[in-house]
């Protein structure tokens, strides 16, 4: 059965959501219920270095407004701070608090446990090769999606 790029590209979004929505529920099956990928990555950008509503709406590549929101999301759950920057007094940096670096982990490691359940299914060496061939049709550098810009990406640009 022949299918169409389209087809593909969908293919490919649906494994994505598939993977996100299982580590969803397996995350507030372990008492996280109110994390979010949005969530992830957000806080995956206040640790590599986004320290304002500003930068974060950068990274994310989402209005300043969004960001502040995502940011009070965050710190009411307790998964970032607002810390005096020893730089400034004047100003406050976000960091990631230590139960949100556990989420981070967490989430990390049911991915794996993920991916282990579709080497179950498939095989390991057919996951490997399916992996093998995103790696040389995508390129070896997974999506980022603390990198500025990255949705809003030129077409022309490389991957």
């Amino acid at each position: 059965m022949s299918r169409s790029g389209a087809d593909l590209a969908l293919l490919l979004l649906g494994g994505f959501r598939t993977l996100v929505d299982a580590a969803t529920v397996e995350l507030a099956d372990r008492g996280h219920e109110d994390v979010r990928p949005v969530h992830d990555f957000a806080m995956r950008a206040i640790a590599a270095g986004a320290d304002s509503a500003s930068e974060l709406g950068r990274r994310l590549s989402i209005t300043k407004q969004s960001a502040a929101k995502t940011i009070a999301v965050l710190q009411e759950r307790g998964y970032v701070a607002r810390d005096p920057d020893p730089r400034d007094a004047r100003r406050k940096r976000l960091t990631v608090t230590e139960l949100g670096f556990d989420v981070l982990r967490q989430g990390e490691a049911i991915f794996d446990e993920l991916r282990d359940q579709w080497a179950q299914r498939i095989g390991t060496a057919e996951l490997e090769s399916i992996e093998d061939h995103l790696t040389a049709l995508a390129g070896a550098q997974p999506v980022r999606f603390d990198t500025p810009g990255w949705i809003a990406r030129d077409v022309g640009e490389p991957a």
